[in-house]
């Protein structure tokens, strides 16, 4: 076998490497011996077998034989190809479908790689790899897993059989500094007066939940609004996957949900953190996101003392959210009359921020409204609209051009803000 150069010789070692089956169970210091120990195997064999392969490899000095090991390890125990793509700062979300096919988000734009993994091998290991680092796994037993990269990256794989074009990483990467409503001031999310009202919100301690589809920035604006939590309180977060980037509280407890494992055993859910929570003395528990049955654990927590509380949920709109949330309590509250439904959702919540991803990619705040009470006669949820985004005419197809408004609508629920001292109108 003959190498016209140094990276077709790594692309062999590299490929026979990952073939072994033990690959995932070596150490660091093991994976970078056997490279070493396999290129030193290459030129044995061809001082042999082949006079113009020997000719080559002979020819490789110390800090060539360096490079190629170090090459070698970098594919089969870093992130590979991602390595690059991880390391721009511009790139939110990396999505890939099978090894040939890269995709990647920047600037709101979607983009492919002209690079990809060279086998879905490759692929294989360096999924097991970032699993693996999370203490969880993933195989044709269990081929769907949520974890993160060392950087706190959100991460989905699905592999096959329920994959059908091989295994499908997507990547939610997070700015490694944390998101201040400054930030999102300068990115016309939101303007300095609804800044200056939601620091009061959040003082005042009213709960809060942040709505919005996928991609719109919940996790980035819950991120923002805990900067102005009191930096004396004690905070328990709750997460799926831990995202949260909360900087400014020092008494600050993090949890995170835990996979069941083979057996179907040893699984522990939101659902059992909250309960776990409200026994750690908390003044506020922030959910990353509520998805299904704990959502009544949440609204309950809500309820009995924790005020201040804040969480977000996947929704199109805010009477969206209400109604999911509904859904979503049935599932933890079987049995459960609606009504009696909606009299916690309103004595709970009391403000819904809806965000949007625009169809120029730009992520807007779009409405904030206050969850006023419950009507017995009709038998609803009462909401009161405080602000609404408004487009502007000279908006384009492919930019929106536009501004959160506030409505003529007076906040009516301020006791919270009396019992702070603050005496104003919002």
């Amino acid at each position: 076998m003959v190498y016209e150069d140094k990276a077709a010789l790594v692309t062999q070692l590299k490929t026979e490497m990952q073939e072994r089956p033990d690959i995932t169970d070596l150490s660091d210091e093991q994976v970078f011996s056997e490279a070493a120990e396999a290129l030193e195997n290459k030129i044995k064999w061809a001082r042999s077998n082949n006079a113009e392969a020997y000719r080559i490899l002979s020819s490789l000095n110390f800090i060539d034989k360096q490079q190629i090991t170090e090459a070698v390890f970098g594919s089969v125990r870093e992130l590979g190809v991602l390595s690059q793509v991880i390391s721009d700062p511009d790139v939110t979300e990396v999505m890939i479908n099978g090894y040939e096919d890269i995709f990647v988000e920047k600037a709101g734009k979607l983009l492919k790689l002209e690079n990809h993994f060279e086998s879905r091998r490759e692929l294989e290991v360096v999924i097991t790899k970032f699993v693996s680092q999370a203490g969880r796994a993933v195989n044709e037993s269990e081929p769907i897993v949520d974890t993160r990269l060392e950087d706190g990256s959100r991460v989905n794989v699905v592999m096959p059989p329920v994959a059908l074009n091989g295994p499908i990483v997507t990547i939610r990467r997070f700015p490694k500094e944390a998101m201040t409503t400054q930030k999102l001031i300068e990115y016309k999310s939101i303007n300095s007066e609804v800044a200056e009202v939601l620091e009061l919100l959040v003082a005042s301690k009213y709960n809060i939940f942040i709505s919005g589809g996928t991609g719109s920035g919940k996790t980035t604006f819950l991120n923002a609004l805990s900067n102005f939590i009191p930096s004396d309180e004690r905070i328990i977060t709750i997460e799926d996957s831990a995202e949260l980037q909360i900087k400014s509280i020092e008494n600050i407890v993090r949890l995170e949900t835990k996979n069941p494992g083979p057996d179907g055993t040893g699984g522990i859910p939101i659902r059992e953190l909250i309960k776990a929570a409200l026994r750690m003395r908390p003044e506020r528990i922030v959910v990353g996101e509520v998805r299904g049955a704990e959502a009544l654990d949440m609204l309950q927590a809500m309820n009995t003392g924790h005020e201040g509380s804040i969480s977000t949920g996947h929704a199109n709109s805010t009477y969206d959210m209400l109604s999911r949330l509904e859904t979503m309590i049935l599932q933890g509250g079987d049995g459960l009359p609606l009504e009696a439904i909606r009299q916690q959702i309103s004595s709970a919540v009391d403000i819904i921020i809806h965000l949007s991803r625009l169809r120029d990619k730009s992520r807007k705040t779009m409405e904030i409204i206050e969850v006023v009470g419950y009507d017995y006669r009709e038998r609803k949820i009462i909401t009161n609209t405080l602000y609404e985004f408004m487009e502007s005419e000279v908006s384009t197809k492919n930019k929106v051009i536009g501004e959160l408004v506030r409505t003529k609508n007076p906040m009516k629920n301020t006791q919270k803000l009396i019992n702070l001292g603050i005496n104003r109108v919002i």
